[in-house]
């Protein structure tokens, strides 16, 4: 068991082993002796400090982590030790014994050089970056300002607000693409005294210069320290936003879908929904698990960057953490997909079944009257619908699935009878079980006298699920035979039903109708004359069947007519009769 001390170095909380702090004064104090009485040593120092301090950062992979020897030896070969560098004091000759290795470039990095800047150290910092003069650099800029509509300034500002400058020597040897050791943070440190030294001496020459040059930086500092006061005003106000969006978000799936998957186990409207819908075999728990990683691990990134925008000194949460999430969210993502594609395949297949039956009449001279029977079962706004189908149930409290989607259509029968198609339609993954799944559904009629009085739902088992379950039934009516459409069939008349009056859907309901040898209906009780055609001029109908318009003009004549079946367009003369 080693003593652990907590240490702070370049304003940087380390904790680290005994033995290795021990090792780590020593070799902090070999560096102040070997710079005592050096020219900007209390800089050197600093600097040095902060460098060991970066790469003890850069090795550590949790705050409570303990800085051991291993990482000590680890920075002492990456700085340096003090006896290999001839510490000279004229500013300008510091060169390494011949016993140095030679140092091996390192990649740099771009930051403002705010030392040789005119504006905010943009084009100085790409010189060193690029390797072209900031000259060059300085000359596109303007040329691309000019004549790209202001895209050079634009540039320019968003490179001045996103590229930080180089302040520590550290930085600015990072942005030469030097080693930040013990020998170039001298050299650099000097170099800087050394400029100030000739300053001072060449301020005779160079004052006018100088002068002009200083302006410039103080007003365009200025600028620069507002534009990025404002920007750091709105970034706060985006991590803010961001912090609101992640939260809210999160806290909204946990309690929206998570906890509805936690409550699987007693009587929920949300799981009903999902077991009428769901054929995937997925538990309502899994799919809310899934769904909840989903779309709720990029909106915790979403919260985490608004932290970061926030916090400065906001710790990472780990690679492994990152990678974890990430991971988990593919897995997620892929499962969902892999269980929609099963679901959309429900919904792949039309299977249909038929019945045909020929009634029996007593009175084949009475009008045929067609009406719906009132249904045991209520539908109301709180019931949970998938399309045109609600779950609701029966009398022993059982589900079961009710549906108004039946349509009613009529045709001429080929005989003296009333005859009736009746055709079940349901989706499935194949057409074996969606004819399966027709033959299920539960819808029927019966004969009453001269009234044929059909279910006004189909219904079916909720373990049959919600595909689409519709009937379609058609009555085929002999010549000569008159029919008519209760009130309670209106909403249930199917399209393409021939009609002298060219009445679409639910227009036919109400009027009594006779079925003549071309099987078209006549009407036997429509007004002459329409409440938009009391002139005698044409009619001008529009509806919720469509737009029905009859124009006429002496002997010419225009009819069109818009519904679901299309349009129809007919003109000619005025017909005498």
């Amino acid at each position: 068991m080693n003593k652990t001390v907590n240490i702070n170095l370049a304003n940087t909380l380390f904790h680290i082993d005994d033995d290795a702090y021990n090792k780590l004064r020593r070799y902090l104090e070999s560096i102040k002796r070997s710079f005592a009485g050096t020219t900007g040593s209390d800089e050197i120092i600093a600097d040095i400090e902060a460098r060991i301090a970066e790469l003890f950062l850069e090795k550590m992979e949790n705050e409570r982590q303990v800085i051991t020897h291993k990482e000590v030896d680890q920075v002492i070969s990456v700085m340096g030790q003090p006896e290999d560098y001839m510490v000279d004091e004229d500013i300008f000759e510091d060169e390494p014994k011949k016993s140095q290795t030679k140092e091996t470039t390192r990649a740099k990095k771009l930051y403002r050089d705010i030392d040789n800047k005119y504006i905010g150290g943009v084009c100085a910092g790409l010189e060193h970056y690029l390797g072209v003069d900031a000259l060059w650099i300085r000359l596109i800029f303007v040329l691309l300002a000019i004549f790209t509509t202001g895209f050079g300034l634009i540039a320019y500002i968003l490179l001045w607000i996103l590229v930080p400058e180089a302040v520590t020597t550290s930085q600015k040897l990072d942005m030469r693409g030097e080693p930040v050791n013990i020998s170039n943070i001298e050299r650099k440190v000097k170099e800087g005294f050394g400029d100030v030294a000739d300053k001072v001496k060449n301020v005779d020459y160079e004052k006018v210069g100088n002068k002009v040059k200083s302006g410039s930086k103080t007003f365009f500092d200025t600028i620069g320290d507002i534009i990025l006061f404002l920007f750091k005003v709105f970034g706060k106000f985006i991590g803010i936003l961001l912090i609101i969006i992640g939260a809210a978000t999160l806290v909204g799936l946990f309690f929206g879908l998570f906890t509805v998957g936690m409550f699987d186990v007693i009587e929920f409207p949300g799981v009903d929904f999902y077991e009428i819908v769901n054929t995937t075999g997925a538990p309502v728990w899994l799919a809310s698990l899934l769904l909840f990683f989903a779309v709720g691990i990029p909106f915790f990134f979403i919260l985490y960057l608004g932290l970061k925008i926030l916090v400065n000194n906001l710790k990472s949460i780990g690679n492994i953490a990152k990678f974890s999430l990430l991971g988990l969210w593919l897995i997620s993502v892929g499962v969902l997909i892999t269980l929609g594609l099963r679901q959309a395949a429900e919904f792949s297949n039309t299977g249909s079944v038929h019945e045909r039956e020929t009634l029996v009449m007593e009175n084949v001279t009475d009008t045929l009257e067609i009406k719906m029977k009132n249904s045991a079962y209520e539908r109301s706004a709180g019931d949970i619908h998938f399309g045109r189908m609600t779950l609701t149930y029966d009398e022993n409290d059982k589900p079961l699935l009710i549906s108004d989607d039946v349509e009613i259509r009529v045709r001429k029968s080929d005989d003296d009878n009333v005859n009736i198609t009746v055709r079940r339609d349901a989706d499935g993954s194949s057409i074996v079980t969606a004819r399966d799944r027709a033959r299920n559904i539960q819808f029927g009629y019966e004969v009453v006298g001269n009234q044929i009085i059909l279910d006004e739902y189909l219904t079916t088992g909720s373990s049959n699920k919600a595909r689409n379950q519709e009937v379609n039934m058609t009555i085929y009516i002999p010549e000569g035979r008159l029919v008519h459409f209760d009130e309670s069939t209106r909403g249930h008349i199917g399209r393409g039903i021939e009609n002298d009056r060219d009445y679409y859907r639910s227009s036919i309901v109400g009027h009594v109708w006779l079925m003549d040898k071309d099987g078209e209906l006549k009407c036997q009780d429509c007004p002459l004359d329409d409440d938009d055609d009391r002139d005698g001029n044409g009619k001008i109908i529009i509806n919720e069947d469509g737009i029905d318009i009859d124009i006429k003009d002496n002997q010419d004549s225009f009819e069109m007519k818009i519904n679901e079946d299309g349009i129809k367009v007919k003109t000619g003369e005025k017909s005498n009769n």
